[in-house]
């Protein structure tokens, strides 16, 4: 199959972003190799990957919880639609869990499909396609790929807890990936969408969001990870996994909002999990040989390569180089450079003739 025009011209302003700083090359820091079974045993070919990838997939559901079975025929209402510059913005209602709807738009572009698409997530689906000041040239990401192209669905938070706070039976984010799990499925019903080509994407909130689903649902063919800080840190107070609206619910405890301490501990999986030395880097290893790019800003350095290393490891495994990209700013919000080497790095990845 061979890559599109657009494919091709993005490639060489994205290809630096899948190679390390130099301090970084190689360095896996101190962080448990994704290639080593949990027994001991090496990962010692690429036959023995999926038993890998089936032991981490187990362990980080049996923590946060088994997933219900996803929804088949999910349903999607037509509200409104408008005509914007070459796509159409439909506002619609969505299926997204077991008798959970929510609003967002669906963005089409004029033109015969299929087309490749995206699934946008954050706290409101307004900021992704452009109806949000502050968020334009920024987290407009439905927009912007609307306008190079791509469909999108752009949904917001339509609650963490399944089904209810008070007897939640997933973590919060494991729950929302099972959400992004389920407007896969729909999207790969439309007509106007090629289902083998989905991505997502999300930046702080919605890019765990993003992370935890791409990792956790193997469906999605690549996906965008903006500044959500990609691997435990204590140090920084906003890379809060453990809060219980991410991997902190503890059903009958609660504690307050803010980094653990000794009268404020961990509870939950991520208590566990930090005591038993596990971490994020194991879900990126889930992506193999799916691509994926981290839009590092202040939560994400490039210190964080060491974490990617891993990853990296994995794929080459597999027989794949140039699968793991980062990019970097300074700051949290994404600047119109980290928005333009997200959409490219879908042009390159999901673009027409992949």
């Amino acid at each position: 199959m061979t890559r599109s025009c657009a494919a091709d011209a993005a490639w060489p302003k994205i290809e630096a972003l899948f190679r390390p700083a130099e301090e970084y090359e190689g360095d896996l820091g101190e962080f448990r190799s994704v290639l080593r079974f949990y027994d001991g045993r090496d990962v010692a070919s690429a036959d023995d990957w999926p038993e890998r990838r089936r032991e981490i997939l187990d362990l980080w559901h049996g923590r946060m919880g088994p997933w219900p079975d996803l929804i088949e025929g999910s349903e999607i209402e037509y509200l409104e639609k408008e005509h914007v510059e070459t796509f159409t913005r439909h506002k619609v209602r969505v299926e997204v869990g077991r008798r959970q709807r929510t609003e967002g738009f669906l963005l089409i572009p004029d033109g015969d499909g299929p087309f490749p698409a995206i699934l946008t997530v954050f706290y409101g689906p307004e900021n992704a396609v452009g109806l949000v000041e502050k968020s334009r040239n920024s987290i407009d990401y439905g927009y912007q790929m609307a306008m190079r192209g791509f469909a999108s669905l752009n949904i917001g938070n339509p609650g963490s807890y399944y089904p209810n706070e008070q007897e939640a039976e997933l973590q919060p984010l494991s729950y929302l990936a099972y959400v992004a799990a389920n407007c896969h499925t729909l999207m790969s019903s439309l007509d106007e969408v090629d289902g083998d080509r989905i991505g997502v994407v999300g930046h702080s909130f919605g890019g765990k969001w993003a992370m935890f689903a791409s990792c956790l649902y193997e469906k999605f063919a690549c996906g965008v990870w903006s500044d959500p800080g990609i691997i435990f840190d204590e140090s920084r107070p906003n890379v809060n996994y453990w809060e219980p609206w991410y991997i902190g619910y503890q059903k009958g405890t609660k504690r307050e909002p803010g980094v653990p301490s000794e009268t404020n501990p961990r509870t939950g999986p991520y208590k566990w999990l930090i005591e038993n030395g596990y971490d994020l880097h194991e879900l990126h290893a889930l992506m193999a040989p799916r691509p994926f790019l981290v839009s590092g800003g202040s939560e994400d350095p490039i210190s964080r390569w060491t974490a990617l290393n891993h990853s990296v490891a994995a794929n080459r495994l597999l027989g794949y180089e140039n699968r793991v990209a980062m990019s970097s700013r300074p700051t949290h919000r994404v600047d119109p450079e980290a928005l333009e080497l997200t959409c490219l790095f879908f042009e390159h990845f999901l673009g027409a003739g992949w």
